[in-house]
């Protein structure tokens, strides 16, 4: 059953940091006249209005990380250890965008000691069984949740360019189903989310065996089928493997709820102007919503 509802889950975190990098190489940091940077806040909602304009969704909610500590750092400390504390320019810009996105009437959603995935996975399970969902990002894990209703808009360099995936074209494409993408990270690790996987076993490898044997537990049903180095590399890596696996998989049953009517999209103009004028964005009706 499909609705007429075009519900946008929106990846705060994926869209704030690419907006702020994007001008941050070149010390752009449009500083306002409090002195505060206002960089990412500009492109992310410049990111933002770029696929409202684009895909017209009914509904729009916005998910974000709780501080950095998740459930996933009690299971592995070195969880993401590779990441340095923020820029200091970006810093003051969190609280900033979710007051710019508030602005929009647009619900900020978070939950402490989940990340923002796994928010926008519980919400796209719930709204895909009655509505079609789009996930807005540019982090490819959340191309697990891939299914009839659901599709992945990842972004691409500048504004406007997207890849989009859908659940039937992302087997063709990658020979795999979207499923099993968590046992492809179980496998060949995420050096961005600092965690191993099988020491020695690249995507490549990880592919193949996975097109053989399905899932991990298919690939341990069968060890006397994979070369003796295969097999010695999982035997030694067994425990990471499982624990990998864990850290990969997108958590659906996050303590979060946004109510249909909550996420109407429905910009009060006043609202909007009053915000805007304060972060003092420039030309922001022209460059940021696109109304000339």
């Amino acid at each position: 059953m499909t609705s007429t509802n075009r519900i946008m889950l929106v990846d705060g975190m994926a869209l704030l940091f690419r907006a702020f990098y994007a001008t941050a190489m070149s010390n752009y940091f449009m500083v306002n006249s409090k002195g505060t940077p206002t960089n990412g806040v500009y492109g992310m909602l410049k990111h933002l209005f770029t696929a409202i304009n684009h895909y017209q969704p009914t509904h729009v909610v916005c998910c974000w990380d709780m501080g950095s500590k998740t459930f996933r750092n009690d299971m592995f400390p070195d969880y993401k250890a590779n990441r340095g504390e923020p820029p200091v320019e970006l810093i003051p810009q969190f609280d900033l965008a979710k007051e710019a996105i508030e602005s929009l009437n647009i619900p900020n959603v978070g939950v402490a000691g989940f990340e923002a995935d796994d928010c926008i996975g519980t919400l796209s399970k719930e709204y895909s069984e009655h509505s079609q969902v789009f996930i807005l990002t540019g982090d490819q894990d959340m191309l697990q949740l891939l299914k009839q209703n659901t599709t992945v808009v990842l972004l691409k360099k500048g504004y406007g360019n997207y890849a989009e995936y859908y659940e039937d074209s992302f087997y063709e494409e990658k020979g795999i189903t979207p499923a099993q993408m968590v046992d492809l990270k179980a496998l060949m690790g995420d050096t961005s989310d600092n965690y191993p996987g099988v020491k020695g076993i690249g995507e490549k490898t990880a592919l193949k065996l996975l097109m053989k044997h399905q899932t991990i537990e298919g690939i341990l049903g069968n060890l006397d089928a994979l070369t003796k180095g295969q097999r010695s590399k999982i035997e030694e890596g067994l425990e990471m493997l499982h624990l990998s696996r864990k850290l990969a998989r997108i958590h659906c049953e996050a303590d979060v709820n946004c109510s249909l009517e909550d996420a109407l999209f429905y910009i009060d103009d006043e609202r909007m102007r009053d915000k805007f004028e304060e972060l003092e964005f420039r030309n922001w009706r022209k460059n940021i919503i696109g109304v000339s």
